[in-house]
């Protein structure tokens, strides 16, 4: 099932093929076909492979290996390249290297990267000057990058808490307030339950407590004796929050809340200002908040305002004119949302006041509070935006945006845990870009670069060129495009292009730089984000209008940007790819069906490509909890079939269908690797000469994300682009 965690091209890590057998393969797998049949609302559906749902039968494991076995003959040619592919990703990159420090509770905070080593190791020096908010840097050494701070203390080496296993995933690491301890939570397989330990920091002693299948990290209390976290049910929906006493075992923890409506989630976070523990249960349309109060813990958790179907709120602290409120961003008043103040106590929505009313041209996303200002995070005209309002004694005394000069880009605030810091921590980027961390002073509302990432081997953005184009979909709706390519590129005519997209659960590909891009870029091709209805890019009703019975929307739309690329000069069918990840997935099989002509090859990652299979079992991970994205066809007829109309693997056709790329991961618990397994089985067995040019790749140790470990990613990187180059006619070319 595929959920609003929208992977990125040339960041998520993909997928390795796994069990090759040593005797390779002159012709494509071919799937056995048992048939099943199921008649729902008088419609009887036929599926000849959902036998390979048998994940842990010998059969369906060696079906994937053959397919891997399939997809390693098909490529050899493209090894060398492949391996080229790898080292120009790995010679631009720092591989020694640190994060920005952030400062908190007395120490900077950083994560470190070693050349050679996977993971890294979290690490922190103690604050020298309390009134210094400069993080602090290292001596930069030529010969062996970043050398460590002074002082430096090493919280977490994740090579070491790595070793042994085929998959790691740290799942967060959080300080207790006080200081003392140190909770952190690893994956080990890739199915997304982690488990929690804690460390004396003191003494680098662990604990014996440890916490088994919870869903990520965990959430210190004020006191630092109690950790809340999450659980998941059956169906791989977080469901119950627990409390964990320190020096205590696991079946004895305290269960704080249990959400039994099966379309919510649950989760369980601290308020920035330390005073506030709130949980949250939220579906995709509607939300509620309960908190407790740590000056006033005899209260007991309280429920802030009881849920209402179709309104999506959240809450922060904050403390506006001497007084502590709540915040409230909801869409009580609007489909773009609101802020509003409340106090700091249950209110019901007659007493939310606005702070920052509803306006339909410009969509809030979240609001962060600090002692002297609020941070509201907003988008207007499909660009992101930081809003700053300023406090005094008397409440907001300014109201005003943190500029930025480019037609596109992206700006974000995050590691900003201090309620009282004097400066904001942001990020920019764009595609030509590299990531940038700046420092904000908004006392003297000036911005100071902390860092942006090194590209290395003589990188220079201004050798490439970007562009905000858009396509015109059948309706008449204008879609915008984000376009990089070296500059000049398409002065003789038209260019190989990757066009990547996603268009589902509001989330925005916004702009963004990748090293691994540039090994595109320097060889002649362009890379183009189509920001397609279904996400969020530009305000709620662009999620709206591709969700549910809109869905169609999302494919014709990313097919207009297709033709819009072909028709402004910038590309042409014979060398456009077309990429799109987990509900980008979904994307790419409904327009490998609908719009064969205009690709020359489609990559499709942990694709959600059998969902009509999906949504009609409602014991599978996450089904219930996506009706209110895709509706429930199990229950309705009109449902069942507008999914029907579109679902990639029931209108596989007998073609043609341009090359297709399809990874998965068989620990996935998002998109199952049955998916995308199907769906190739079908595709092979439907067209008439039984051999397009349709591969499989599955990870047989990842997750949704695929394999762990940057060099891993890398190569596995260098694979999905030494496909996209060989379609593009671009293989042999030598990068500029």
């Amino acid at each position: 099932m595929a959920t609003d965690s929208s992977p990125l091209p040339d960041q998520q890590p993909e997928q390795v093929p796994a069990q090759i057998p040593a005797v390779q393969p002159s012709e494509p797998p071919l799937a056995a076909t048992r048939t099943t049949t199921r008649e729902i609302h008088g419609r009887v559906r036929t599926d000849e492979y959902e036998w390979l749902r048998a994940k842990d039968s010998d059969e369906v494991t060696g079906y994937l290996a053959a397919e891997n076995a399939w997809t390693q003959a098909s490529t050899a040619h493209l090894a060398d390249l492949r391996e080229s592919l790898f080292e120009e990703i790995r010679t631009r990159t720092r591989e020694t290297d640190l994060s920005v420090p952030t400062r908190n509770r007395g120490h900077w905070y950083y994560s470190r990267s070693f050349e050679g080593r996977e993971y890294g190791a979290t690490c922190r020096v103690p604050v020298t000057d309390p009134d210094d908010w400069t993080p602090p840097t290292p001596a930069e050494d030529a010969a062996h990058g970043q050398p460590a701070l002074p002082g430096e203390e090493v919280l977490l080496d994740l090579d070491a808490l790595a070793e042994g296993h085929e998959f790691f995933s740290l799942g967060g690491a959080a300080i207790s307030p006080d200081g003392t301890y140190l909770a952190w939570a690893v994956d080990t397989v890739g199915d997304e339950r982690y488990t929690i330990r804690v460390k004396v920091l003191a003494t680098g002693e662990i604990l014996e407590d440890v916490i088994e299948g919870a869903l990520g990290g965990g959430t210190w209390d004020r006191s630092s004796t109690h950790l809340y976290y999450t659980t998941v049910d059956e169906s791989w929906r977080a469901d119950k929050v627990w409390r964990h006493t320190l020096g205590t075992s696991q079946d004895t923890d305290d269960l704080v809340h249990h959400e039994t409506d099966e379309r919510f989630f649950v989760g369980v976070g601290r308020s920035r200002s330390d005073r506030f523990l709130v949980l949250a249960a939220g579906s995709k349309t509607t939300s509620e908040y309960r908190f407790l109060d740590a000056e006033d813990e005899d209260a007991g958790w309280q429920l802030f305002c009881a849920r209402t179907e179709g309104v999506d709120y959240n809450l922060e602290h904050a403390v506006i004119g001497g007084e502590d409120c709540f915040l409230v961003l909801h869409n009580a008043t609007g489909p773009d949302y609101e802020l509003a103040r409340t106090p700091a106590a249950p209110t019901p929505r007659e007493g939310w006041t606005a702070l920052v009313p509803h306006d339909a041209s410009t969509r809030l996303e979240d609001v962060d509070a600090f002692a002297g200002h609020l941070v509201v995070h907003q988008r207007s005209d499909g660009l992101t935006q930081l809003r700053v309002l300023d406090l005094d004694e008397h409440g907001i005394s300014d109201d005003y945006l943190v500029h930025f000069d480019a037609e596109v880009y992206t700006v974000g605030a995050s590691g900003n845990p201090v309620f009282d810091q004097p400066v904001l921590r942001l990020g920019y980027t764009s595609m030509a870009h590299p990531a940038s961390i700046y420092d904000y002073d908004v006392r003297s509302r000036t911005l100071t670069l902390r860092r942006r990432t090194p590209v290395l081997g003589g990188y220079d953005p201004d050798d490439y060129e970007e562009h905000r184009l858009w396509g015109t979909s059948p309706d008449g709706t204008r879609v915008p495009i984000s376009l990089v390519a070296r500059t000049g590129a398409n002065a003789d005519g038209p260019v190989p292009t990757l066009l990547y997209g996603y268009g589902s659960y509001e989330a925005s590909i916004d702009p963004y730089f990748s090293i691994a891009r540039l090994s595109l870029l320097d060889r002649g091709a362009a890379f183009a984000i189509a920001h397609v209805r279904g996400g969020g890019e530009m305000g709620r009703h662009w999620y709206d209008d591709g969700k549910m019975a809109h869905k169609q929307n999302t494919f014709t739309d990313f097919v207009a940007c297709a033709r819009h690329l072909v028709e402004a000069g910038w590309s042409s069918p014979e060398t456009l790819v077309a990429e799109g990840a987990s509900a980008g997935g979904l994307l790419m099989g409904a327009v490998a069906t609908q719009a064969p002509e205009m690709f020359a090859g489609i990559v499709a990652g942990v694709p959600f490509v059998d969902n009509l299979t999906t949504m009609l079992d409602a014991t599978l991970p996450l089904t219930v909890t996506e009706y209110d994205e895709w509706g429930n066809p199990e229950a309705d007829a009109e449902v069942y079939d507008y999914i029907a109309s579109y679902a990639p693997y029931d209108n596989v056709t007998s073609g043609p269908y341009p090359p297709i790329l399809a990874e998965t991961s068989v620990n996935d618990t998002r998109v199952l690797y049955v998916e995308p397994a199907k769906w190739v089985a079908r595709l092979r067995a439907s067209v008439p000469d039984r051999r397009p040019e349709v591969l499989l790749r599955t990870e047989m140790s990842g997750g949704h994300g695929g394999v762990s470990g940057r060099y891993k990613a890398w190569k596995d990187r260098a694979f999905a682009l030494a496909w996209m180059l060989d379609r593009m006619g671009l293989a042999g070319i030598d990068p500029r």
